[in-house]
């Protein structure tokens, strides 16, 4: 494999460019999960060495990022900001016009679901339903890998699970203690051919590496979605999981000095299977942030071209060329 991550590259990463345009000091938050980091790195390339940001990252995670803005009216830029995790606060920032959501990040958004290994779909199609899983839970080992307790994927499916009856099928629900025992009971499995049935959600590392299916289990409904996020709830019913939005929010501020740059921001926006192959190849290389983001810098330049304006897309060219 080619090295992509050159010390010239790198060092653009990590050195702020020549005063270039009119862009001034920058704020973007880096949040404590791995696919922030990439989104935050590859941001900050884009606006250093593209429009001449001098740029800060700011280490945070969603609440206080959002206690920040509204305290402080920074940092001028909220990465992967997850809205079903922002909470109220967030929502009421929007209403007083002090933030404003750009556009997507993730697209679809953040994916959560139950999955079987993609040799077991395309040995059994039957098994692409939660019908036909149910039916033959035999072919899935006859057993659910569930999500771990205090987590809130685990409320949803238990109600799921209730709902389905999915015990009285044959399926036997084994409950993880943590999500590094969840994740390598899907990588064994798929590592020695074997069946396995559970709940994962991306973009993350095992979804990058391993060829799985995602089960379906009927229609979206939002209200039944909402009330299976309540703890035994009462008559669950089946709904399947939403995408959750995932956002590039920004200061009004911040978008009204650098509208180019906000304007950027707009469009920039990763596939989630790709922020998830992303993340696989940190994974296997023991690469960093800034190292990903080199890479997909180097890799995608169909993609990320179309987020820039004429000037920053030729300066970025310039440098991922050499």
């Amino acid at each position: 494999m080619r090295k992509l991550t050159s010390a010239a590259l790198l060092c653009a990463l990590s050195v702020p460019a020549m005063a270039q345009a009119n862009c001034g000091e920058v704020s973007i938050t880096e949040m404590n999960w791995a696919s922030n980091t990439v989104v935050t790195n590859v941001a900050k390339f884009i606006m250093e060495q593209g429009y001449g940001c001098d740029v800060t990252v700011v280490p945070s995670d969603t609440v206080p990022a959002v206690t920040s803005v509204a305290e402080n009216g920074e940092p001028d830029i909220v990465t992967e900001l997850w809205l079903n995790s922002a909470g109220e606060a967030y929502l009421r920032l929007e209403e007083e016009g002090k933030i404003e959501r750009l556009g997507k990040v993730l697209d679809p958004g953040g994916v959560e679901g139950w999955w079987i290994p993609t040799y077991l779909a395309d040995a059994h199609p039957e098994l692409k339903t939660i019908e036909g899983i149910m039916a033959n839970p035999e072919l899935v080992g006859s057993r659910f890998n569930n999500c771990t307790d205090g987590w809130g994927c685990r409320i949803v499916n238990d109600n799921l699970i209730r709902a389905l009856d999915l015990e009285d099928s044959g399926i036997k629900v084994f409950n993880h203690g943590s999500g590094e025992t969840l994740a390598s009971s899907m990588a064994s499995a798929v590592q020695d051919g074997e069946p396995w049935f559970g709940y994962y959600w991306g973009p993350t590392v095992p979804l990058g590496k391993l060829d799985m299916t995602r089960v379906e289990l009927g229609e979206y409904n939002k209200d039944v979605h909402q009330k299976n996020q309540t703890a035994d709830a009462n008559n669950p019913k089946v709904s399947e999981f939403p995408a959750a939005p995932v956002y590039t929010s920004v200061t009004t501020d911040f978008r009204d000095r650098e509208p180019e740059v906000a304007e950027m921001l707009s469009k920039m926006t990763f596939k989630t299977d790709t922020m998830s192959s992303l993340l696989a190849w940190m994974d296997t290389n023991n690469a960093s942030a800034e190292e990903a983001a080199v890479y997909f810098l180097s890799n995608n330049r169909d993609e990320w071209s179309t987020w820039l304006n004429d000037e920053a897309r030729k300066k970025l060219a310039a440098i991922l060329s050499n």
